[in-house]
């Protein structure tokens, strides 16, 4: 069975992680992100030379700060970019396997999967950066999704959100409490996402992490997840 390839991949990203709205200006892609973090703000395009100072004008009018993500092979529009004083932000990297080859039951009591998110849930994610605008992200998402609660040592643990995109299913926002961290619970989340997303007919589970996360990748890898896709953002210095 063939990987996906980074196109899909990008695409599943954005089908279950979604803007409050977006609209096409002068070749750009424009996600209004209303808060909610980089992926659901920043402009993309498929046409490298799409003018730079449209883009801007279009993120200003929604009071964003112009945000652009490039995926990998975009040289052409990241020089442009660079040479109007962009400078590189998060480079991150999506990985993907087979579901069948993580998916694991979780232990009696350690994972649920719930929608809409506990409230502890919520504190986990707050605590981690996840605030109320990106749990209304989640809310937009069509189709098959759930919260995953995480239980360690007779405590909420870690929280993580799942949805899929056709036959992908993408984790986001995994956050596991300080106290409880290199215990498994990271590992046991991804492996009861699997399976619940398994269950719901996806073929292949993936997710997005910043380069620079060496412990989170260190996990993927010892799952056997496999980087397949590759982008960044072009940002300017406030």
């Amino acid at each position: 069975m063939t990987l996906p390839c980074p196109g899909a991949l990008i695409a599943a990203l954005e089908g279950t992680w979604p803007a409050r709205s977006k609209s096409v200006i002068g070749g750009w892609t424009i996600r209004d992100g209303a808060g909610g973090g980089k992926r659901v703000s920043a402009a993309t395009t498929e046409d490298e030379d799409s003018s730079i100072p449209v883009a801007e004008t279009a993120m200003r009018a929604l009071a964003q700060s112009p945000l652009f993500m490039l995926r990998e092979g975009q040289t052409r529009l990241q020089d442009r970019l660079e040479a109007c004083g962009y400078r590189c932000v998060d480079p991150s990297v999506i990985y993907a396997a087979p579901v069948a080859a993580i998916a694991q039951e979780p232990p009696a009591i350690s994972l649920y999967p719930v929608w809409p998110p506990l409230a502890i849930m919520r504190s986990i994610w707050a605590d981690g950066g996840i605030g109320p605008a990106r749990v209304q992200v989640m809310a937009r998402v069509r189709g098959p999704k759930a919260g995953l609660i995480a239980r360690s040592h007779g405590r909420a643990a870690g929280a993580a959100f799942c949805a899929l995109h056709g036959d992908i299913a993408m984790v986001h926002a995994v956050e596991v409490a300080p106290a409880l961290r290199r215990k498994g619970v990271a590992r046991n989340i991804l492996q009861g996402a699997a399976f619940w997303a398994q269950a719901q007919g996806a073929h292949w589970l993936a997710l997005a992490v910043t380069e620079a996360n060496g412990p989170a990748r260190a996990l993927y890898d010892a799952l056997g997840m496999q980087v397949m896709a590759r982008y960044s953002y072009r940002q300017k210095e406030d």
